[in-house]
């Protein structure tokens, strides 16, 4: 069953299409996997399923509910949740401050708020840190930070962009597992923008390609990977870790 439908999604920046006529189903439980070339509309598709852009054509239906045109605030209230590539924590508070403030768009009572703040913070690795600013923390660190602040909102589908850049390969593997763990354990629905197709190879149910704001094709990781159009569009370049 979808719990996630783009439906003929398009917009366009002072008449340049950004996006145009992107059809996606998401299934409950799923992860899919986004990739494609430097511009292809990646992040503007995140920003239009999540309520920062609105589409000029097109809806986006969460859970059987149409949220086209609802404000970011309100579509992580109803579930649906993102990460961000330049993470941005409140660098005046430690990391569970950072992380409890993000846990009051879904609890209310303070006791239980620190609570879960700090579940969610031992949960990513970030237990020694807790008491820490979170301007002291070092890349791999704030990338968790950015997970964390994410997950305290109990996402039903959880939007990752770019999760895994500007890590080592070593920081890679724990971040992988949990997201892994996220689908098992909590049934989260999980859609990433991800250049490291390793990443994206073992983590992804599917793989749906984005190329000039249009869907190029959608299939198994395998599929896409041997699809000569995929290997021309995008993995025939080099890929970089930035996204437009």
């Amino acid at each position: 069953m979808s719990i996630l439908e783009i439906e003929g999604a398009g917009i366009a920046f002072r008449g340049l299409r950004a996006l145009s006529d992107v059809d996606i189903s998401v299934e409950r439980g799923e992860i899919l996997g986004i990739i494609g070339p430097n511009g292809a509309g990646k992040t503007t598709l995140f920003n239009v399923i999540c309520g920062a852009l609105r589409p000029d054509t097109g809806r986006i239906v969460f859970d059987g509910r149409d949220v086209t045109g609802l404000t970011p605030d309100r579509i992580a209230r109803a579930g649906m949740v993102r990460t961000f590539q330049l993470m941005r924590p409140f660098a005046s508070m430690t990391v569970v401050e950072n992380v409890s403030l993000a846990a009051q768009h879904r609890l209310r009572a303070r006791r239980r708020l620190r609570a879960w703040a700090s579940e969610v913070v031992e949960r990513v690795g970030l237990g020694p840190w807790a008491h820490r600013l979170a301007t002291e923390l070092p890349t791999a660190g704030l990338k968790r930070l950015e997970l964390a602040r994410a997950l305290a909102m109990r996402p039903t589908v959880l939007l990752l962009d770019e999760v895994l850049a500007g890590l080592v390969p070593a920081e890679r593997a724990p971040v992988l597992e949990l997201l892994a763990e996220l689908r098992e354990r909590d049934g989260v629905t999980l859609l990433f923008i991800e250049h490291i197709m390793a990443a994206v190879m073992r983590l992804s149910d599917r793989v749906l390609v984005l190329d000039q704001g249009r869907v190029l094709t959608t299939g198994s990781p395998e599929d896409v990977t041997s699809d000569p159009r995929v290997i021309d569009a995008y993995l025939g370049e080099e890929p970089t870790h930035a996204d437009s």
